[in-house]
């Protein structure tokens, strides 16, 4: 269930229209539960700041636990593994995300870039085309 739902969240983070996309993004994390809704935050935090800050990725999905299970520490979520796909390619990310008590807005976020995931690792880690 939650591939499904970051799947659906994700999807909504690339959309067009700035507005629009805020609203729809919204509305879907509205209905999740609040850990849920905070991995889901920090995941599309983490796509729109690296398509933001570095022109080389086009991210596209982001997966806070992919690697390992991140740590929690009440509104704040932390991890070393993280992945993200861009252009068909997945790259390892660790981060620290920190969110408002509703889980709804990022509060501070940092992140550092990894080295890309070999394909042959991909299915171990769940991850996909």
């Amino acid at each position: 269930m939650k591939q499904i739902v970051c799947a659906a969240c994700i999807a909504l983070a690339c959309a067009t229209g700035a507005e629009a996309k805020s609203k729809r993004i919204d509305s879907s994390l509205d209905h999740l539960d609040p850990m849920t809704r905070l991995e889901q935050l920090c995941a599309i935090e983490t796509m729109n700041r690296v398509r933001k800050d570095d022109k080389t990725y086009r991210p596209d999905r982001a997966i806070t636990y992919a690697l390992d299970k991140p740590i929690l520490d009440g509104h704040t979520m932390s991890g070393k593994g993280g992945a993200f796909r861009s252009r068909g390619k997945w790259y390892q990310y660790s981060f620290t995300c920190s969110a408002t008590p509703d889980h709804k807005k990022v509060s501070g976020f940092t992140y550092k870039i990894g080295d890309p995931i070999p394909e042959d690792q991909w299915e171990t880690y769940g991850l996909f085309r």
